[in-house]
């Protein structure tokens, strides 16, 4: 199976930054989305990413419920672009969706098999119909051991069904490129890897990754998330020819419209993207579904319908209380808004001290904005 690199991608016709982000649509004072806003804390069944609760702020906008869900150790230029994304979506006009229903890939937290040997089983029987999977590798104080352990369980599941699935692991650059490239080779004992998403943490050290796996002959595409979604310049690691696929979030980069802009720029270098979730509650993760739904259809060579990456968008099953329910049926997700449950809001409301530091955020956020 050939893997392109750098000298396969068309040569784009003006390799230059991406242009800036769309001005947001007009909005409410901050007494005005204040008195829209309800701050939930919502607790996750397994600590994820070292999250253990998640802290969001849901506005009832004029076009139905938005989300806002910047990270607490985010600043306010990069929370600022997470609030673009929330004003395209409850006051602007996202582009439009062309399909009605997004497929999905299960996603496996860094769970300890080793203590809990039907871990993997119970986590995978919450994404009825899912045949691509996500494995978080690399955690701190874990091994490469309890990796292998972790993606083989994942294999073992879908072997025993007689489904070929296909395996994808996270390291959120939690390796050296030495050790990415030891790893990759371990989990690709037991059956290939469609992709590795972020080895590493800067565009170096993943092209060296990448070149070397091409050429010791190991098929395991490398993809980049956090050097695209962090970046000034998400193109950056594209033009590298350091990456096989991009993983694009909607609300990071700052909205629908802005996922398909960066979408279609990537594309041009022979790059196709993953559209993921920023661990979002039922009505954040609207957003990225939509982003998808919004994508043109892929095409081979030959203009042939190719399969899109399998988005990663059904993180709610990482929530042991969420707002709203988005189900899985048959590997997928309708597109579309949610409402939340009203005793959901009252139950899982923050404190008052953890609503005052989100309504001081907010205003903070709309000064960069220059609301």
């Amino acid at each position: 199976m050939h893997r392109p690199d750098a000298s396969d991608a068309p040569a784009p016709s003006a390799p230059s930054a991406p242009s800036a982000p769309p001005a947001p649509p007009a909005l409410p004072g901050l007494s005005d989305l204040l008195d829209r806003a309800r701050v939930v804390a919502l607790p996750l069944r397994t600590r994820f990413r070292g999250v253990e609760v998640r802290e969001v702020m849901l506005f009832d906008a004029p076009g139905g419920w938005v989300e806002w869900s910047p990270f607490p150790e985010y600043g306010a230029e990069e929370a600022s672009r997470w609030l673009r994304c929330t004003l395209e979506m409850g006051w602007g006009a996202p582009p439009e969706p062309l399909i009605d229903s997004v497929e999905v890939n299960a996603t496996i937290p860094a769970v300890d098999v080793a203590a809990d040997g039907e871990i993997v089983a119970k986590l995978l029987e919450r994404y009825p119909g899912c045949t691509t999977v996500k494995v978080k590798v690399a955690e701190a104080g874990q091994t490469l051991a309890d990796d292998v352990a972790r993606v083989d369980a994942v294999r073992a599941w879908f072997d025993e069904r007689h489904i070929l699935p296909r395996v994808r692991v996270d390291a959120n650059g939690g390796w050296t490129p030495d050790e990415a490239i030891a790893a990759v080779g371990a989990l690709t004992r037991g059956g290939p890897l469609d992709y590795v998403e972020q080895p590493c943490r800067t565009v170096d050290e993943l092209a060296r990754v990448r070149g070397t796996l091409q050429r010791s002959g190991i098929f395991a595409r490398v993809a980049a998330d956090e050097l695209i979604r962090k970046a000034g310049d998400p193109l950056a690691v594209v033009r590298a020819g350091a990456c096989d696929v991009a993983v694009v979030k909607a609300a990071p980069l700052g909205g629908v419209g802005e996922v398909l802009r960066v979408a279609e720029e990537i594309g041009r270098f022979g790059v196709p993207v993953t559209v993921s979730s920023a661990l979002e509650s039922a009505v954040g993760m609207g957003a990225g579904l939509r982003a998808v739904a919004a994508l043109p259809p892929l095409s081979d060579d030959d203009g042939m319908r190719v399969r899109p990456n399998a988005a990663g968008l059904a993180t709610g099953s990482l929530f042991a209380v969420d707002v709203a329910e988005r189900p899985i049926v048959d590997g997928r997700i309708a597109v579309g808004p949610v409402t939340p449950d009203a005793a959901v809001l009252d139950e899982c409301a923050a404190p008052s001290d953890r609503r005052g530091w989100w309504h001081r955020r907010l205003d903070a956020v709309l000064e960069v904005l220059g609301a």
